[in-house]
């Protein structure tokens, strides 16, 4: 019996440190900047996010080339934010959660996107909606540091 106990409560507070998590990074994602920096930054960075952002309002049909587009993405804009930590500022929190949120939602993505692929696009646009809100924050921290 007490095993059992046990178990219900480690399932629950998974579940619920899981919710937590989730929620969380949706409240940091929400979160508004009072400039729009990530159209500069994709220019400058030669990034593709807001193409893949445009294709996925249309229901496209390659959904691994727009992965592999976000995920190149990311590695540039994670690069930049790195070499920017080490020279003058701290990694914070959020973007270690939201680094563990994108990768959770490219998971969510290669374990839906042959069966459900309704979830396979949600996925696809919360990870680009991690990458506009760091090339925000690049945005920001550029401008500070000018």
């Amino acid at each position: 019996m007490d095993l059992f106990i046990n178990a219900v409560l480690t399932a629950s507070s998974v579940a619920l440190f899981c919710y937590w998590f989730r929620y969380t990074c949706l409240l940091i994602l929400a979160a508004e900047t009072p400039r729009d920096h990530s159209k500069e930054v994709a220019e400058a960075n030669q990034l593709a996010f807001l193409e893949v952002r445009a294709t996925l309002r249309k229901h496209p049909s390659d959904l691994d080339c727009l992965r592999e587009s976000l995920e190149r993405d990311f590695a540039i804009l994670a690069h930049v934010l790195d070499q920017m930590h080490a020279v003058r500022f701290d990694p914070r929190f959020e973007d270690v959660m939201l680094t563990i949120h994108f990768r959770a939602m490219s998971t969510c993505f290669r374990l839906t996107r042959n069966h459900l692929q309704e979830f396979a696009l949600d996925a696809l646009e919360e990870m680009s909606v991690v990458i506009v809100h760091l090339a925000n924050e690049l945005g920001e921290r550029q401008t500070a540091a000018a």
